[in-house]
């Protein structure tokens, strides 16, 4: 028997950046339980301002929507709801995360949910050459472009943020 090298676990969203031939870099950190994005981009040294986290809304039409949105702002779900063409939709409840995107709550990445729900990604994202994103797990995020990002979800870019 040789050397046996630790395997790297796959999530659905790696697996659908290389499908997709799209760099990313991938960051693991020791994490046991939810943390919010800003003690993840703690664990992880990525920028807060190139730190975003995946919220899942559901419109008065009771489509689900996803919105990737900087870690330290808010969505105003006035301007997300225009942007998305709903009268009004509304955070889905803790509980259903796992049901409606496959994956648990901490670690829902845009990429890679049961289903490829209508994506908008904060505008700020383009500002940057990589942002960071979850993994599809706890402990798991990924780095990678925005454009190629919101190519992979076929994202709309837009703002979607509670504004000062």
């Amino acid at each position: 028997m040789g050397k046996h090298k630790e395997k790297e676990i796959k999530t659905n969203a790696m697996r659908i950046l290389e499908k997709n031939k799209i760099p990313y870099e991938t960051i693991q950190y020791e994490c046991e339980e939810f943390i919010d994005g800003l003690h993840t981009a703690e664990k992880t040294g990525a920028p807060v301002e190139q730190s975003f986290k995946t919220l899942v809304v559901q419109g008065k039409s009771k489509a689900y929507y996803v919105l990737v949105i900087p870690i330290a702002e808010e969505i105003d779900l006035k301007k997300a709801a225009r942007v998305l063409k709903e009268k009004s939709i509304e955070m889905i409840h803790v509980k259903d995360i796992t049901n409606v995107t496959g994956y648990v709550r901490g670690g829902c990445s845009p990429l890679g949910m049961k289903k490829q729900y209508p994506t908008v990604i904060h505008k700020s994202a383009l500002d940057y050459e990589e942002i960071y994103v979850s993994g599809g797990r706890i402990g798991t995020t990924l780095k990678v472009s925005p454009e190629k990002l919101g190519e992979a979800v076929n994202a709309e870019f837009e703002d979607v943020i509670v504004t000062a």
